[in-house]
């Protein structure tokens, strides 16, 4: 079992409808699986956001599905810049 806090901000945060949550995703969790999950959860509005926004763990954007959730995610959605 593993719990992971994931944090949503900006129009992440309006996809799910809340700024943070605990989800169980079990041992082997990765970025991928957390997707899948959050769509299934939110729908396309979370979809939307995850197609080009970023998961960031310890501070560093990470985007390949593969790559292993850890303790917290933080969902970010794109930025424009300025």
């Amino acid at each position: 079992m593993a719990i992971v806090t994931v944090r949503y901000f900006a129009a992440a945060s309006e996809a799910a409808g809340r700024e943070q949550e605990e989800l169980d995703l079990g041992s082997d969790s990765t970025l991928g699986g957390l997707r899948e999950v959050l769509v299934r959860n939110y729908g396309e509005p979370m979809a939307r956001v995850l197609r080009s926004g970023s998961f960031l763990l310890d501070g560093v954007v990470r985007r390949d599905p593969a790559h292993p959730t850890g303790a917290q995610v933080d969902i970010l959605p794109p930025f424009a810049g300025g």
